[in-house]
């Protein structure tokens, strides 16, 4: 060996552990969540969709550099059927507490039953990120120590990287510099000797921030879980509350999954902030009311069993009388009484059967509907999720809808729901939501309830349609119209069921108007009780 040289390979050695490190540094992940392209596509696509997930995800830019990952992440523990997380070696140093509030999400009480309403729904997913908005923001402020450990920790540990890769690189430069001998000049050895000291301090130094980022997250674990709880909660309990509102106006899971991500954000808004979102509770109750009278009704019955009567009625004979026909001795009997119309049967108290024509609902929106009831009511809210269950009794039975929204004489407008197709939920709400305001005529919307169902039987020969008028004042109508209702009632053979809302402290008037245009009237002065017209969904 030359004098000022130094064997290649004694530092081929003293490099050896900064080449292995050079040659394959760790693989280190920004993200918490294992996840396909598809998955990670869905997340790209509904960020690009929504403001205010762009919105959320900006703001937290603020407090953590690594915000979208982790909105990414919290979306695909929502969205994923069964998400898996990396191991926390496998993380980025400055992705730590990303995965920590990742995994405590995963393992809060909350997310089972957050996942089942999400789990494959990226509306659902990305609603339940934003739900959890607020804890987030609380969250990584809280572990801002924690952050900002783990951040130097990455960089010592980039630096350490960088360091190895220098080793690799001055014995390169020495191996090119030595001779065939393998004697390597001393300014190429010592340049070898300072990276491989510079790497060993790099090294030190990312042991050392390595400590102090888990100290650091050790403290903030216990914080992070608490807001992973809460938040997890306040998610679940938005989309449940999300979930009950599409359900009180009757938009079935399966719609919302078919719409596309714009369309069901503008409608969820709709709903929550609509002229009747308050009383989304009342109409989910009045639905769910008429539904189980639906479900009590028994069908081709004559009516409500009250007793036992003679007659030759085979469809209504008592069990007893029907076993005397497994004796052949009392055969005859039996067929005598029959002939005689002396069998015993279940007698019924007479109810006419289910219209065959439209369902027309016209509902009072002049001034005075829009005064609250007790409970806090508005009298127009319940009118209108009593007419929402009558859109669904008529959908049930294959029946027309129409609704008819009126006021004073030049106000009204009629809303179309054919039977035979499904109803927009906008043309729902829409009918819902309309408010005329003004005076009350019942000329107007009677006669055009009536032309209706005239035009339905002269063109699908349909008759037997029911009207159901909703109001809570009175009016008079003339004597030449009375006439030609009358007639043209007794052409078309409809019903009309009348629901007057009182004023606290009153009743409908023996002999008004109502009870003499009404085949069946009722009188409401409860708006909290959905069950006033049970009947009337018996019937209709």
């Amino acid at each position: 060996m030359n004098e000022g040289t130094e064997r290649l390979d004694t530092l081929t050695r003293q490099a050896g552990r900064w080449l292995a490190l050079a040659a394959a540094p760790a693989e280190r992940h920004t993200t918490a969540v294992v996840a396909g392209p598809y998955d990670r596509v869905a997340w790209q696509d509904v960020h690009a969709r929504s403001a205010a997930l762009r919105e959320l995800s900006a703001q937290l830019l603020t407090r953590h550099a690594h915000a979208p990952d982790l909105l990414g992440d919290v979306f695909l523990c929502a969205y994923q059927a069964a998400p898996r997380l990396r191991e926390r070696a496998d993380m980025a140093p400055s992705h730590l507490v990303h995965h920590q509030v990742v995994t405590a999400l995963t393992q809060s009480p909350g997310f089972a039953a957050l996942r089942r309403d999400t789990a494959g729904d990226a509306y659902a997913a990305a609603m339940a990120v934003l739900a959890q908005a607020s804890a987030l923001r609380g969250l990584l402020e809280r572990s801002r120590e924690a952050r900002e450990r783990t951040g130097r920790a990455d960089r010592a540990r980039q630096e350490a990287e960088a360091a190895a890769t220098a080793v690799g690189e001055a014995l390169r430069q020495a191996a090119e510099e030595a001779d065939g001998q393998g004697d390597v000049p001393a300014p190429a050895a010592a340049a070898v000797r300072r990276a491989v000291e510079a790497a060993r301090d790099a090294e030190e130094s990312a042991r050392r921030e390595d400590g102090a980022a888990a100290r650091a997250m050790a403290a903030a674990v216990p914080g992070i879980r608490s807001a992973a709880r809460n938040a997890a909660s306040a998610a679940a309990e938005a989309v449940r509350q999300e979930a009950a509102l599409m359900r009180a106006w009757g938009v079935d899971p399966g719609e919302t999954e078919r719409m596309p991500f714009e369309e069901r954000a503008r409608l969820a808004e709709r709903l929550r902030s609509g002229r009747l979102a308050r009383w989304a509770e009342l109409i989910g109750r009045f639905r769910q009311m008429a539904a189980g009278e639906r479900a009590r009704k028994v069908e081709n019955a004559t009516g409500e069993l009250v007793g036992v009567t003679l007659g030759d009625d085979l469809s209504r004979v008592i069990p007893s009388e029907l076993a005397v026909l497994g004796v052949p001795e009392l055969r005859a009997v039996f067929a005598a009484r029959y002939a005689a119309g002396e069998l015993m049967l279940y007698d019924s108290r007479g109810e006419q059967g289910t219209g065959k024509g439209a369902v027309i609902a016209c509902v009072d929106t002049s001034h005075s509907m829009y005064a609250e009831g007790p409970g806090g009511v508005t009298r127009e809210a319940w009118s209108k999720a009593c007419a929402l269950a009558l859109l669904d009794q008529a959908r049930h039975a294959g029946r027309d809808f129409v609704g008819i929204l009126f006021s004073a004489s030049d106000k009204l407008q009629v809303f179309r729901f054919p039977g035979g197709r499904p109803a927009p939920v906008t043309d729902v709400l829409d009918f819902a939501e309309t408010f005329l305001g003004g005076g009350t005529d019942f000329q107007r919307p009677l006669g055009t309830a009536a032309k209706i169902l005239e035009e339905e039987f002269d063109s699908a020969s349909r008759a037997r349609g029911d009207i159901v008028l909703i109001t809570d004042d009175a009016c008079e109508v003339s004597e030449n119209w009375t006439r030609l209702w009358n007639g043209i009632k007794r052409r078309l053979d409809f019903r009309l069921f009348g629901i007057a809302i009182a004023t606290p402290g009153t009743a409908t008037a023996s002999g008004s108007v109502l009870e003499s245009l009404c085949d069946n009237l009722r009188t409401v002065d409860d708006l909290t009780d959905v069950h006033t017209t049970a009947d009337l969904f018996r019937v209709i």
